[in-house]
């Protein structure tokens, strides 16, 4: 398994009129974290792109437990629980306040993409270079 975190306050454009956190920017907290995550790993979305692979969304599942308020320090964790697999990859997420109470857990499949074609792609290499180690029990 691997697992990270990231961190972000939440600003006040992105809570209600009820002083939450609006429900729609979670998705965003979870490609924050990914992202992140990736660069933290050496995996640049760019440079994937840039050699014909993109990673779009699949499905996204998120659960409010708590809400999230302005200025808030969140911490996301994002864990890959199961080794990549023929072209998907799923993600976990965990989102904390600064009290580290739950407040939403969530997750998403990305496919990967072959840009020329618009058809799912395997793994590429690099992401199996920089995981596959998390996963030596895994079959």
């Amino acid at each position: 398994m691997f697992e990270s975190e990231v961190q972000l306050r939440v600003r006040y454009a992105e809570t209600d009129q009820m002083g939450y956190v609006y429900h729609g920017n979670y998705g965003a907290y979870y490609e924050v974290a990914r992202t992140e995550v990736f660069r933290k790993l050496g995996i640049h979305y760019k440079e994937m792109e840039a050699t014909g692979t993109m990673m779009p969304v699949l499905e996204l599942k998120s659960k409010y437990i708590r809400p999230a308020k302005y200025d808030d320090l969140l911490t996301i964790r994002l864990l890959l629980k199961h080794k990549p697999h023929g072209s998907r990859i799923k993600f976990e997420y965990e989102v904390y306040n600064q009290e580290e109470t739950l407040l939403n857990i969530g997750e998403t499949t990305l496919v990967f993409v072959d840009m020329k074609t618009g058809k799912p792609t395997a793994v590429p290499a690099l992401i199996h270079q920089k995981l596959d180690a998390y996963f030596v029990n895994e079959a």
